[in-house]
C-alpha cells in the first residue's frame, strides 16, 4: 500500500514541487492550498503524514495542527514545512504539537529522506 500523504500549502509553486517530487517517489499526495479545506481532508481520508505550512493566510499552521489534534488525528504525524527555522521558531514548532519540521526551501533529494523518516514503518 502506498502512503497517502497530505500537503497544505496555500504556495502554488511550492504545492507543485512537493506533489511532483512526492508523486516521482510513488506516493499518493493530497493537496490543499488553505488550513480548512486541510482539515476537511485530513478528517475524511485519515493520510499516513500531514505536510503543513506554517504561514498561511485565514488559518495558519499552528492553528491547523492544534485543530487536528483536538479532532483525534493523534496517530497521524504532522510536519511543519518551513522557512521559519530559528531557534525560536524550532521551539515553538514543537510546543504547538509539531512532530517535527522540514525546512524550506526544499531540494528534493534530502526532502524526501526527511518525508520518509516521518512515515510510519509499514508503508512504502
Amino acid at each position: 500500500m502506498t502512503a497517502t500523504i497530505l500537503v497544505i500549502e496555500d504556495n502554488q509553486d511550492n504545492i507543485r514541487l512537493v506533489d511532483y517530487v512526492l508523486r516521482a517517489h510513488g506516493y499518493e499526495p493530497l493537496l490543499a492550498t488553505d488550513g480548512a479545506d486541510g482539515l476537511r481532508i485530513a478528517l475524511e481520508r485519515e493520510p499516513d503524514l500531514i505536510l503543513l505550512d506554517i504561514r498561511m493566510p485565514k488559518m495558519d499552521g499552528y492553528e491547523v495542527a492544534a485543530r487536528l489534534k483536538q479532532a483525534g488525528l493523534k496517530g497521524t504525524k504532522v510536519v511543519a514545512v518551513t522557512a521559519s527555522a530559528m531557534v525560536g521558531d524550532r521551539e515553538r514548532i514543537s510546543a504547538a504539537g509539531f512532530d517535527g519540521y522540514i525546512q524550506k526551501p526544499i531540494e528534493p533529494e534530502a526532502f524526501m529522506a526527511d518525508v520518509e523518516r516521518f512515515l510510519p514503518a509499514s508503508t512504502p
